[in-house]
């Protein structure tokens, strides 16, 4: 790519705008010193005049017709109007006043030409620097020029910059699979037009921030070895009306000219949502944009080339339908959250630059990690990695920094300084204990034990892991059952013991509504309302007494499990107690430490971790 020159001062609009005003400056201080000469200091009648001759007072004068000016004994500078008198000529000769004259046509001339000398030159300022800012447009690529505010602002990389591929993007296997026939076109497309086959034009990568949209878009230029433009659909809009379309237009011409090539639009969302949502009856800036990239997507030709366009969001659901047809965005490749294997793969990948312990099982650690993203499962490791390296003496980071850095991740920061009163130690350790105790109890239907800790950490004054026995990608109503029990365990746990409710259970609280109510709405699991969808703004709306009987069922479910767990509480009061006070004496509880109190052979885990302030709703 071609780089701007360093050494060019006068560069770039905000050079050129002070160029033009020193300029003006010196073309104003100019006329101000032309309007001192064409106006003197002094200004005297005609019989002031004749006095101050005759009594001397009159240096030298310089008459131009009936105008005269000069300067008096004292120095000072004045004008005045004389009659046409030959014996004022007398005059000045008997009080031995220098005397020179010009001719007024002469003069008047020499004004007017030095007026518009500074005029001009004015002018010719004025248009350097309209032609200067327009001649440097193509060099600032639009982005520093006022005049070329409808450039595109999309950034080339060449593919020799590219240094991205597939294997750089670690698990997404059936993403990179469907990408695969786009690189494939891009290398050769005579084996796929020899049948009459026309390539996908636009493929929209769907999925949550943080699963590798973005990097799967430049792993696809980096195997296609093809130029790749990168923009956000926010670069598009501007104030100015208008200004989106021209931006659009300026980066499919450019696209073209280095076809083929990828055009990769992140955060299309911004720019593509529905029309008609809209200020203006529909005819915003942005929907301008949109129209515009509709018709382009639509009508450029693959001759000699092609043009791809990959885009990216996190939200499908509120794009134009006209952007999703086939023609436009065929394709629609979803980029999900990492399964186990992916997760392990991604773990890798990142610590391969990183000193490990050798004897880490990263397998492991991916089984603690569902529901992270690949950003999440970088930023583990780096967190890992930081925490190592502020002790001096470690040589590696070890599984204790990984253990820190999730638990940092997932709860927060460790509290240092707060300092629980007993009672309050002890009311957390019951609270805990009955969330362990009843997942414990319903190991049929809910997930095993990681640990348990009463050590403050971020907003939480104690927190239960729990670890799959396997990926799951489907729920039973039991297993939601079972979550909802396990998450008012805290609460009914302070219930049997204190006979108290402590503010400390809200959050758990949220999540056994969530699930409760997902039950009911979504997933079709509740005995009163059956299998029906009710989700306000989404297309399924109901009525008021239908909503009645959603909260009447909602309730109904939560009443039904936090009776279940007191029960299961007071039939295993003892192991309640058990539990309360290892906490109390270790403050952290292993799986095995936990099962071991309670009695129950620890069943195999494979999957995944979580907690019970966690859960992910199918």
């Amino acid at each position: 790519m071609k780089k701007n020159n360093q050494n060019q001062f006068f560069q770039g609009w905000p050079s050129n705008l002070i160029v033009l005003m020193l300029i003006m400056l010196f073309g104003l201080a100019g006329l101000a010193k032309l309007t001192d000469w064409i106006k003197p200091t002094a200004v005297m009648n005609y019989s002031e005049f004749i006095k101050a001759v005759q009594d001397n007072k009159v240096a030298d004068v310089h008459v131009v017709g009936q105008d005269v000016t000069g300067h008096l004994s004292d120095g000072t500078f004045f004008e005045t109007t004389v009659l046409n008198n030959p014996a004022d000529i007398e005059l000045l000769k008997e009080h031995n006043v220098v005397i020179s004259t010009a001719s007024s046509a002469g003069q008047t001339s020499l004004l007017y030409l030095s007026l518009l000398f500074m005029i001009g030159l004015m002018v010719a300022g004025i248009a350097w620097f309209f032609i200067r800012q327009r001649s440097g447009g193509a060099a600032n690529n639009g982005n520093n020029n006022i005049f070329s505010v409808g450039k595109s602002r999309a950034r080339m990389y060449m593919p020799s910059a590219i240094k991205e591929n597939f294997n750089s993007v670690a698990g997404a296997v059936e993403a990179k699979e469907e990408l695969q026939d786009i690189v494939e076109f891009l290398k050769n497309p005579e084996k796929f037009s020899r049948l009459g086959a026309k390539i996908t034009r636009g493929v929209l990568l769907e999925g949550e921030p943080g699963n590798g949209k973005t990097l799967l878009a430049k792993a696809v230029a980096g195997e296609a070895n093809c130029p790749f433009f990168s923009i956000s659909g926010s670069d598009f809009i501007e104030v100015f009306v208008g200004v989106g379309a021209s931006r659009v237009r300026d980066l499919f011409a450019q696209a073209r000219k280095h076809a083929p090539c990828i055009i990769f639009i992140d955060e299309i969302d911004a720019v593509g949502r529905q029309r008609g949502t809209g200020l203006g009856g529909g005819h915003d800036e942005r929907e301008q944009t949109l129209n515009q990239l509709l018709t382009e997507m639509d009508g450029f030709q693959t001759v000699g080339g092609a043009v791809i366009v990959l885009a990216a969001t996190n939200r499908p659901d509120v794009l134009d339908k006209a952007l999703l047809r086939p023609g436009r965005f065929d394709r629609h490749v979803t980029v999900p959250y990492p399964d186990l294997k992916s997760r392990e793969q991604i773990l890798r990948l990142h610590a391969k630059d990183v000193v490990l312990d050798s004897t880490i099982d990263l397998a492991t650690v991916a089984g603690r990690t569902p529901g992270f993203t690949g950003a999440d499962l970088a930023n583990l490791i780096n967190e890992a990695a930081l925490i190592a390296a502020k002790n001096p003496e470690q040589k590696m980071v070890t599984l204790h920094d990984l253990e820190e850095a999730l638990d940092k991740i997932r709860m927060g920061k460790r509290w240092q300084t707060a300092v629980l009163s007993e009672d309050e130690k002890r009311l957390v350790a019951y609270h805990e204990a009955g969330h362990t105790l009843t997942r414990v109890l319903l190991k049929d239907h809910a997930d095993p034990i990681h640990k348990v800790t009463i050590l403050p950490r971020g907003r939480s004054l104690g927190s239960t892991h729990f670890m799959p026995e396997k990926e799951r990608f489907t729920e039973s109503k039991e297993r939601k059952i079972a979550s909802i029990i396990s998450a008012l365990g805290g609460r009914a746990a302070e219930e049997v013991e204190f006979n108290t409710q402590d503010s400390g259970a809200g959050s758990d609280f949220a999540v056994a509504t969530n699930i409760a109510r997902n039950m009911v709405c979504v997933l079709g699991m509740s005995k009163e309302l059956g299998p029906v969808i009710y989700t306000q703004g989404q297309g399924y709306e109901y009525s008021e007494k239908t909503a009645e009987k959603i909260d009447t069922e909602v309730q109904r479910i939560l009443d039904e499990c936090m009776s279940q767990a007191k029960q299961l509480l007071v039939e295993h009061k003892d192991k309640l107690d058990a539990l309360a006070t290892a906490l109390l004496t270790q403050e952290t509880l292993d799986a095995h430490e936990v099962y071991a109190i309670v009695g129950i052979a620890q069943p195999d885990t494979a999957a995944g971790e979580t907690d019970h302030a966690v859960n992910h709703v199918h």
